[in-house]
């Protein structure tokens, strides 16, 4: 938390731009809880049908109510801060000849790196690591038609979605970490299920791109087409 706010101070982004940002992954969520986009990607267990976290009526006014948590004068709160909530994610992996077997939608891996970078500045990984995908597959920005990088705390996201040239209003367009919560470990097979949705199951087509960073300073990032 505390790197994430060093982390907004020195690519100057605001208290402002991160209320923002957060209050509208949270409407965008329960927007899509209400239009049941997330239905199918859910398994209930003990009858927990739904995403817990998400708040309604969240707005840029009602978060500018919460004080910073990590320092005096800092930027980063509970509220533009991602959740760490309980959860768990399962996507499956075969081979070509399996699921041409198969018949049904998937997603085919176009690359997929990781990166090691500076254990002080652990968000920003992120970057170094999409940037390395650009440069092995020849894609840019606006080669993407779904972008799900993890949103672990705002000004940490909106620092690297500046960096990688791709327009915060088009990352998690159906509600992200800040809203539906980061369930560590999970994470990464959650945003590859929230691609496959967009992509698959509601016949975009195209490619997407999703990317994590990790402790300690590390990044990884996947670009994947529909098939």
């Amino acid at each position: 938390g505390l790197a994430a706010d060093l982390l907004a101070e020195e690519c100057g982004i605001g208290r402002a731009r991160q209320d923002a940002y957060a209050a509208r992954s949270h409407q965008r969520a329960v927007h899509s809880i209400d239009a049941g986009v997330f239905d199918d990607e859910i398994v209930p267990i003990a009858g927990v049908t739904t995403d817990e976290r998400p708040r309604r009526g969240f707005t840029q006014q009602r978060l500018a109510r919460f004080r910073p948590v990590f320092r005096p004068g800092g930027t980063v709160t509970a509220a533009n801060a991602c959740g760490v909530n309980d959860g768990a994610s399962l996507v499956l992996m075969t081979d070509a000849h399996t699921h041409a077997r198969l018949g049904i939608g998937g997603l085919r891996i176009l690359d997929l790196v990781t990166v090691g970078g500076t254990p002080a500045r652990p968000g920003i990984g992120v970057v170094p690591a999409v940037r390395r995908l650009y440069e092995r597959t020849g894609l840019g920005p606006d080669d993407f038609e779904v972008v799900e990088c993890n949103e672990a705390f705002a000004g940490q996201i909106l620092a690297c979605l500046d960096e990688i040239g791709i327009p915060d209003e088009r990352n998690c367009v159906q509600g992200g970490a800040l809203a539906l919560g980061h369930p560590w470990a999970a994470t990464g097979a959650v945003l590859l299920t929230r691609i496959f949705t967009q992509l698959v199951r509601e016949g975009r087509g195209g490619r997407g791109l999703a990317a994590i960073a990790i402790a300690g300073g590390m990044g990884a990032a996947i670009a994947v087409e529909a098939c």
